[in-house]
């Protein structure tokens, strides 16, 4: 899978699957901006992945739910490197209730991040994508953003809304030269799963016909495969890494 000397931009970067991620490409030979709003975990990613190639790296702190440290975290990427040709829009977050004890704040925070974020992301890279009459775009929606989940109204909500702007953008973006997809991650062992009881991923393994959870490896190897030149004909799509739990 071609993405040599291609600039990637990866949101959520500093840990999980973002950093899994970045380290796949980079050992790719792609050229990688790890963004995250965490400076500390950026810098201690930075250091990790160094070590694979740091003269195709660098760091960048970001909010994606504010504009403008959006806008400024795309500058920095296209000063250093003269384009942006992947943005993998990976960053998300979590606040877990149920319908009638889900605050308003908790709300917002979500939708905030998981779905402005996206819009605020993709929306600042798309000068430079137009400007090559190429690129790619990836947006990690969930199987929650499909089928629902109990105590995830904010978060299933987000997700949802990432599959429709994907359609949305593969329909707007493809005259451009621009290919748009999402990744369904299923339940992937990542610090996201760190408060779910022992007993309800028991659960979830059990449902799953491939008997375990997802890695964040399986993830990023289908952001490396959308990526590549060998995908550049598949645009619109959603598509599930769940290890069959949603048949």
């Amino acid at each position: 899978m071609n993405v040599k000397d291609k600039v990637v931009m990866i949101t959520g970067a500093a840990r999980g699957i973002g950093k899994t991620a970045a380290r796949l490409f980079l050992e790719k030979e792609a050229k990688v901006a790890v963004c995250d709003i965490d400076e500390a975990a950026l810098k201690t990613t930075v250091e990790e992945l160094g070590a694979v190639n740091a003269q195709a790296l660098i760091a960048v702190q970001i909010n994606v739910a504010e504009r403008p440290s959006v806008d400024m975290a795309v500058k920095t990427i296209a000063d250093k490197w003269g384009k942006i040709d992947v943005l993998i829009n990976n960053a998300g977050i979590t606040r877990d209730a149920m319908l009638h004890k889900m605050t308003e704040g908790d709300w917002d925070k979500v939708i905030a991040v998981n779905l402005k974020g996206v819009f605020n992301c993709t929306q600042a890279v798309l000068p430079y994508m137009t400007a090559q009459n190429k690129g790619t775009i990836i947006n990690t929606s969930s199987i929650v953003g499909v089928y629902g989940n109990v105590g995830q109204t904010n978060y299933a909500a987000s997700k949802a809304g990432i599959i429709g702007m994907t359609k949305t953008w593969a329909k707007e973006l493809g005259r451009k030269g621009i290919t748009v997809n999402a990744v369904a991650p299923g339940f992937t062992v990542t610090e996201m799963l760190a408060t779910v009881p022992q007993n309800i991923l028991d659960a979830i393994k059990d449902k799953t016909p491939l008997k375990r959870l997802g890695s964040p490896e399986d993830i990023a190897n289908l952001y490396l495969f959308l990526a590549s030149d060998e995908a550049s004909f598949i645009t619109g799509q959603v598509i599930g890494v769940d290890g069959g739990l949603t048949l």
